[in-house]
């Protein structure tokens, strides 16, 4: 039997990485949007010092996310930044840009270093290429299926990271979209904003039943999946295979929701660890999570038994 998998969440606030710890998380990500996409709030370099403070008290991990594309002039304000993460203490890093990989082992070679190329990160022969370079954890695309990611773990030399819950990235772009959009409708948003908290979705003619959330900040326009992954009923497949880290996603979701999964999670893994061999799935388990599940939002197996093609 391999190593119990960590259950990884990202945080917004140090409110929701103490509860997050308290359900049962192994580690949290943060960060802030000048460095990392598509998380839940910002932390301060005070904060995350504070986040680590307190994570390691409760026996859990600190990663921080710089995962955005980087433009020249931003390189020697990442050295600084990675220069004062250093300092607290932190776990580790997500990283996409080859240039946060350069400069961590250059400044702070002590910080692990995980790769998170969203959607390109579908083979273990180029995850094994970023080990190589220095990254000890790839974080794998959610267009793989069940036996791609299995198949992969023997061959991989890193460990890997999979979701197994939440909404997912669609479709990412620098410009400003719902600004240009309601601006051409004559709309002007007048200063107001367009970030996840307005609750903006778009619909499909042809699918009117689904919404797809869709939100602004200073990395540009995300639209997120109308539905979300749910791979509780076969964690056990995963869990055999020998994955290094299960990531709940908990962006745009409520506290309280978050909490559920992440204790249902929680008790699935512990469960299967306690006695693998007489391991079996309680349906009680899902019933936790339909119960405060957004009856607009479908639970599904994402590409887990779809086959992706680019």
């Amino acid at each position: 039997m391999g190593n119990k998998p960590e259950l990884l969440v990202p945080a917004g606030s140090l409110k929701e990485l103490e509860v997050y710890i308290a359900a049962g998380a192994d580690a949290v990500l943060i960060g802030e949007a000048a460095y990392g996409m598509r998380l839940p709030g910002d932390f301060s370099l005070v904060d995350i010092a504070k986040a680590a403070t307190y994570a390691h008290e409760h026996k859990a991990k600190i990663y921080v996310s710089i995962t955005k594309l980087l433009h020249n002039e931003q390189l020697e304000e990442l050295r600084h930044y990675v220069t004062e993460l250093a300092k607290t203490g932190i776990d580790g890093i997500q990283f996409g840009d080859p240039a946060v990989l350069q400069t961590v082992r250059e400044i702070a070679p002590q910080i692990p270093l995980h790769w998170n190329a969203e959607m390109t990160s579908t083979n273990y022969s180029t995850a094994n290429y970023w080990g190589t370079k220095g990254a000890s954890r790839v974080v794998l695309a959610r267009e793989l299926n069940m036996d791609e990611i299995t198949d992969m773990q023997p061959m991989l030399k890193i460990e890997s990271e999979v979701q197994v819950h939440g909404m997912t990235n669609i479709y990412h772009s620098k410009r400003r979209l719902v600004l240009s959009y309601m601006t051409h409708q004559g709309r002007p948003v007048d200063g107001g904003s367009l970030d996840k908290d307005r609750g903006l979705f778009l619909i499909e003619a042809e699918r009117p039943d689904e919404k797809y959330p869709i939100y602004e900040d200073a990395n540009g326009t995300h639209i997120m999946s109308s539905d979300d992954i749910c791979i509780l009923e076969d964690l056990h497949m995963l869990m055999a295979a020998g994955v290094g880290s299960f990531k709940i996603e908990t962006l745009l979701k409520p506290l309280k929701y978050n909490e559920t999964v992440i204790r249902t999670y929680r008790q699935a893994i512990d469960a299967y660890f306690q006695d693998p061999e007489n391991y079996e799935f309680d349906d009680a388990w899902i019933e936790n999570i339909r119960r405060v599940q957004d009856p607009e939002r479908e639970l599904s197996f994402g590409f887990f038994y779809k086959e992706q093609v680019y």
